[in-house]
This record gives C-alpha cells, sequence and structure tokens, in this order.
C-alpha cells in the first residue's frame, strides 16, 4: 500500500522521555503518584493513561490518599467525558482516563500551561498495539505547544511478562 506523510502543521516539540522500569507493580504506582503530585504541586497538568478500569481507580485511590484533587474518566464516568477531557490541560488539572477514553476532544492549554512545560502525559504501562499508546502520547504537544510524556512499567506487566521478564527478574 502507497503511504502518503502528511507533516504536522507546526513542529513537535514535545519531551518524550524514555520509559522508567520497576520490578514490582507497587513500586511502579508509588513512582506515578510520586510524579503526579510534584507535577501537581508544579501547577502542570497530567493525564494518567491507563489500560484498564481497575488501573484508573487504584490510581484514583492513591491520588485521594495524598489529597490530590483528580478526575476520572473510565467506561464509568461516559458522560462527562467531553468536559473532563476538555478541561484536562487547565493549570493543576489531574485526569486519568482508560486509554480509549476521551478521543476527539480537544484539551486547549489553559493560561500560563506552556511556561510551566505543557500537558505532562503520564503512561501506566504499554499497550500492545503501539499505536494506542503513540495516541496517548500525541495527546500532549499539539500545534506546536509544549509538553511531556512518559511511560511507567513493570515487570508483572502483563505485557512485559509476555516478552519474558521471569529472566530480568532471576538476573
Amino acid at each position: 500500500m502507497d503511504v502518503i506523510v502528511i507533516p504536522t502543521n507546526k513542529p513537535i516539540i514535545r519531551d518524550d522521555k524514555p520509559d522508567l522500569i520497576f520490578k514490582s507493580m507497587k513500586g511502579k504506582f508509588h513512582a506515578v503518584v510520586e510524579e503526579i503530585v510534584m507535577a501537581y504541586h508544579r501547577g502542570q497538568p497530567v493525564l494518567v493513561g491507563t489500560v484498564a478500569v481497575e488501573t484508573s481507580e487504584l490510581i484514583s485511590k492513591m491520588l485521594k490518599s495524598r489529597g490530590i484533587p483528580h478526575n476520572v474518566l473510565n467506561a464509568k464516568n461516559h458522560a462527562r467525558e467531553a468536559e473532563i477531557i476538555e478541561n484536562a490541560g487547565q493549570v493543576g488539572a489531574v485526569t486519568i482516563a482508560t486509554n480509549m477514553a476521551g478521543r476527539g476532544t480537544d484539551i486547549k492549554l489553559g493560561e500560563g500551561v506552556k511556561e510551566l512545560g505543557g500537558l505532562y502525559i503520564v503512561g501506566t504501562e504499554r499497550h500492545e498495539s503501539r499505536r494506542i499508546d503513540n495516541q496517548l502520547r500525541g495527546r500532549s504537544g499539539r500545534q506546536g505547544d509544549p509538553g511531556v510524556s512518559r511511560f511507567y512499567l513493570s515487570l508483572e506487566d502483563e505485557l512485559m511478562r509476555r516478552f519474558g521478564s521471569e529472566r530480568m527478574m532471576a538476573a
């Protein structure tokens, strides 16, 4: 099949940070929450992408225990989906969403967010399809805006186990 690459309207300046890999899920989720808390205190908006509803609820519970206000967007909260995603780029916003949620709604950056580094995308694990990971990452740094993305992985993640993390854990 012939493919024609259409360049972006404005250059992408998003900072796609390398993945962080943890030995356990507990360590990974602790690091994810710490990163969210630090970004929240800076005022930088965070969009947390999860693969499962259970993961979004676990992170929500951990953030509640730290007193961090946030919105959860998953299959249980689809009525306010567009409104939640629309406001995900405001100063201090923390939004947790399953990877499929909120697509089709633009995330507009609030006043002063560009100076804070733009929208911060935190992926809680890799998806089988790189396309879905790229869709999550692509929610940030649109139309020449700044942004940051990083995925947090655990050797206990399903995808990691499928590709031999047992050997790494034994080493």
